[in-house]
C-alpha cells in the first residue's frame, strides 16, 4: 500500500528560502569542534573564563554559546546543540555557517540492547530515521550511514585509551514517551544497540553540507527491558571522561 506523506516529499534540486547565515563572532572560530550535549561538563570545562566565547546564536529555547577552548595542540570549539533533530540540526547547521568543519558529538542514548552498562561507550556507524529532520537532507530511506573512515578514528581512540566501546547502529526518535516494547524490539531486531533524538539528523546535514561528522554516546537509561530504568544516567561520571575523548577524537580528524 503506497502512502502518501509530505515527509517523503525530498526536494533536493531546489534551493531553501532561508540558508544559514554565520554566527557574528569577536574572535577566531575553530575549525574543528565538539558537539556537546552536557551542560554540566560544558560549565565545568569552559566556565569561569576557562574559554572564549567566540559566537552565540539564540533561539526562542536559548542561547548557543560557541566556545573556543585552549586543549593541546591547539583550540576547539564547544558548543551544546539543544535537544531533539530539529533544533540540534539548526545549531549545527549555523556553526558550519559560522566556519567550523569537523565535528564530533558526545551524548548520551538508551540502552536498547541487554547488558549494555551505564557509561558504555558506543559509536553509531548507522542511524535508523525514525525522526523527520534529516528527510529534508536526504532522500528517504530507512537509514543514513556514518563517514566510516570517522567512525574508524573514533573507535581507534577508544581502543587506544582502552576505553571499552562497541560500533553499532542506533535508534533515532522524535518521541521518546512513545517507545513502545514492540517498537523497541523492533529495532533491536534490526541491529540498534542504542535510542536516541538527534544522530540521524546529524549525520544528514554532515554530508549535505559535505563536512566531517562523527559521534560518540554512552549508554544511559535502560529501555530494554520490561520497564524503564533511569540508571540516574545524568550523574555519570563517564560524561566529563566522553568530552575529553571527543576533545581527542576531533583533533584527530
Amino acid at each position: 500500500m503506497a502512502v502518501d506523506l509530505p515527509l517523503l516529499e525530498f526536494d533536493g534540486d531546489s534551493p531553501a528560502l532561508i540558508d544559514p547565515e554565520p554566527v557574528p563572532s569577536r574572535g577566531e572560530v575553530p575549525e574543528r569542534a565538539v558537539v556537546c550535549f552536557f551542560r554540566d561538563v560544558i560549565d565545568e570545562v569552559c566556565g569561569d573564563g576557562r574559554a572564549d566565547v567566540v559566537a552565540e546564536t539564540t533561539w526562542e529555547s536559548g542561547v548557543h554559546r560557541l566556545y573556543r577552548l585552549p586543549v593541546e595542540g591547539g583550540h576547539v570549539g564547544v558548543f551544546h546543540p539543544g535537544v531533539g533533530a530539529p533544533l540540534a540540526g539548526g545549531v549545527l547547521e549555523e556553526m558550519i555557517a559560522t566556519g567550523c568543519r569537523t565535528f564530533v558529538a558526545c551524548g548520551g542514548a538508551g540502552a536498547v540492547i541487554p547488558g549494555l552498562a551505564l557509561g558504555h561507550v558506543v559509536v553509531p556507524d548507522a542511524a535508523v530515521r525514525d525522526e523527520g529532520t534529516s528527510f529534508h537532507y536526504l532522500p528517504p530511506g530507512r537509514e543514513v550511514a556514518a563517514d566510516p573512515a570517522v567512525t574508524a578514528v573514533l573507535s581507534a581512540v577508544l581502543t587506544e585509551c582502552d576505553v571499552p566501546h562497541v560500533v553499532g547502529k542506533t535508534w533515532t526518535t522524535d518521541a521518546p514517551y512513545r517507545e513502545t516494547q514492540a517498537r523497541i524490539a523492533a529495532r533491536r531486531a534490526e541491529g540498534c544497540v542504542t535510542v536516541e533524538m538527534e544522530a540521524a539528523a546529524f549525520f544528514a546535514v554532515a554530508r549535505h553540507r559535505a563536512v566531517t561528522f562523527g559521534q560518540y554516546l554512552y549508554a544511559g537509561d535502560d529501555v530494554g527491558g520490561s520497564v524503564w530504568d533511569s540508571r540516574r544516567w545524568q550523574t555519570s561520571s563517564a560524561r566529563l571522561d566522553l568530552f575529553w575523548l571527543a576533545v581527542e577524537a576531533v583533533q584527530r580528524l
